[in-house]
């Protein structure tokens, strides 16, 4: 269980790399897979930190965009760093996740679910 020191220094760490990853990177894998940061787990003493990233585009595009962000992280890193003015950056490990995907597939699953009563009550109306 995190303490409340580490989930706001995570969740600062997500948030500024959500605006990095919307703004300064230039790199097409990343760009293109219109990308969201999940979550960001850091670890207890700071010195890493997980960022799991999705895309709306499906897990092809987040995986694509995962080689990208993990080829400008350092600039990620460094930028974190000056922004939250933090002595030393935790390494940035960045993890493909699907739950956008998933989340969207369980939406859709919802919304045939409720327009299935709606039809049986017009059937049952016109009878």
């Amino acid at each position: 269980m995190q303490g409340y020191k580490n989930q706001k220094m995570a969740e600062d760490i997500r948030r500024e790399i959500s605006g990095l990853i919307s703004e300064r990177i230039k790199d097409p894998r990343v760009s293109e897979a219109l990308l969201s940061v999940v979550r960001v787990d850091l670890s207890g003493d700071g010195s890493h930190c997980k960022v799991y990233v999705s895309s709306i585009r499906g897990a092809e595009h987040t995986v694509a965009a995962v080689e990208g962000l993990e080829s400008a992280a350092w600039m990620i890193k460094r930028e974190t760093a000056n922004k939250l003015h933090l002595k030393k950056c935790p390494e940035l490990k960045f993890i493909a996740d699907d739950s956008i995907e998933h989340s969207a597939y369980i939406s859709k699953i919802i919304d045939e679910v409720v327009k299935d009563p709606d039809r049986e009550n017009e059937e049952e109306t016109e009878e």
